[in-house]
């Protein structure tokens, strides 16, 4: 009896990891040779600048009920994942524009968890996704102005205590746009069953 419980358990820690990581987690690209690290960056870079019109798309004609739909049980909802992608991707601006403007700067890291309940989060979608189509042609610009040395250029994260360079950043926002689509899409699937 109790051996079926704990398996029971581990495949519910299963299926609530993969609609926590519906893509899967986040891997730091590990690539040295330079053709090939082009090659990723534009494809990255694509994902990137798409990613508010691909949002718009997917969430077109959600009403304030539906925007309330959560992706996972005691997940965010669709609404605070938009709004926290905005957050996060002005994060990301300013760690590009560091790293790039400063010798190894260190970032300040934010507390997503607790931005994600505060007032504005109240605010239309409209608001955050203005914000994401201007950062993105920004994120955009600067991505493409990028040069193997820049792609090496870092800053230090002072919670993982590690060092990231631009080619895994570029990497890393890519994945996130897509891994938070990949959310409202699940969010909408389950049709509010979370």
């Amino acid at each position: 009896m109790i051996k079926n419980k704990v398996k029971h358990n581990t495949l519910d820690k299963i299926q609530l990891d993969k609609l926590r990581y519906p893509i899967g987690d986040f891997e730091a690209p590990k690539e040295k040779n330079s053709e090939k690290r082009k090659e990723l960056v534009l494809e990255w870079k694509n994902d990137i600048s798409s990613f508010p019109n691909r949002l718009k798309k997917v969430i077109e004609n959600l009403n304030n009920e539906q925007l309330e739909w959560k992706y996972r049980p005691n997940g965010w909802t669709i609404k605070q994942v938009i709004h926290h992608c905005s957050d996060s991707h002005i994060n990301a601006l300013i760690r590009f524009k560091l790293a790039l403007t400063e010798n190894e700067p260190t970032i300040k890291p934010y507390l997503e968890a607790k931005w994600a309940v505060l007032q504005d989060m109240t605010l239309s979608i409209d608001v955050s996704l203005s914000i994401l189509e201007g950062v993105h042609q920004k994120l955009n610009i600067i991505i493409e102005s990028l040069s193997e040395s820049d792609l090496e250029k870092r800053f230090f994260h002072p919670e993982h205590q590690v060092y990231f360079n631009l080619f895994e950043l570029v990497a890393n926002y890519a994945w996130h746009s897509n891994h938070h689509l990949a959310h409202i899409k699940q969010a909408i699937a389950a049709k509010g069953s979370y």
